[in-house]
């Protein structure tokens, strides 16, 4: 299941980065005042400059593609899925606690895995980065901490080599 469509914009079922940092942010405010959990995931594809210089812009936006339908096949029609900078991901998922998440990026490592890439008759290996935060024991004041934690943990699981999922909580991060 591979979208056709590219992924720099014309994939109407993502929202930009203002668009999904309003909904996380509206998303976080409704889940202080009803005090549910929210987590917020960055994924990024590990190696995804080197991969385009090797095998070209078409197969970086195949890659892409394909992560993001793996994407929206794992996540449910309530959470919002969007683009960030540098080709990054995020989702927001509401309603789930920090153990929803590692079910989730356990879903999302193990099934880009199973996706067949190749170019030229060449395999390529892709592997996801996953940073999580959540706001668990409603010690989270604004939702700018969470992305925060979110990508700090992201940035570890990429230092560390990637093809993992790490979380920080928004009070282990300096703001």
């Amino acid at each position: 299941m591979t979208d056709t469509t590219s992924f720099n914009g014309s994939d109407s079922s993502l929202f930009s980065l203002a668009q999904i940092q309003h909904l996380m942010r509206v998303e976080f405010n409704r889940a202080q005042r009803y005090d549910y959990p929210i987590v917020c995931m960055m994924i990024a594809v590990d190696r995804l400059g080197h991969l385009r210089d090797l095998y070209g812009y078409e197969a970086k936006e195949e890659i892409l593609s394909s992560v993001v339908s793996l994407l929206k096949a794992e996540t449910r029609g309530s959470d919002f899925l969007g683009r960030m900078a540098d080709d990054r991901l995020l989702a927001v998922i509401p309603h789930t606690p920090p153990e929803g998440a590692i079910v989730l990026a356990g879903r999302l490592l193990e099934g880009v895995s199973r996706i067949d890439f190749s170019s030229e008759g060449r395999t390529i290996q892709v592997t996801l980065s996953i940073g999580s935060s959540n706001n668990e024991g409603g010690e989270t004041l604004f939702f700018d901490a969470m992305l925060l934690a979110a990508e700090d943990a992201l940035g570890e699981a990429v230092a560390a080599g990637g093809a993992r999922y790490l979380t920080r909580s928004p009070g282990e991060t300096m703001i």
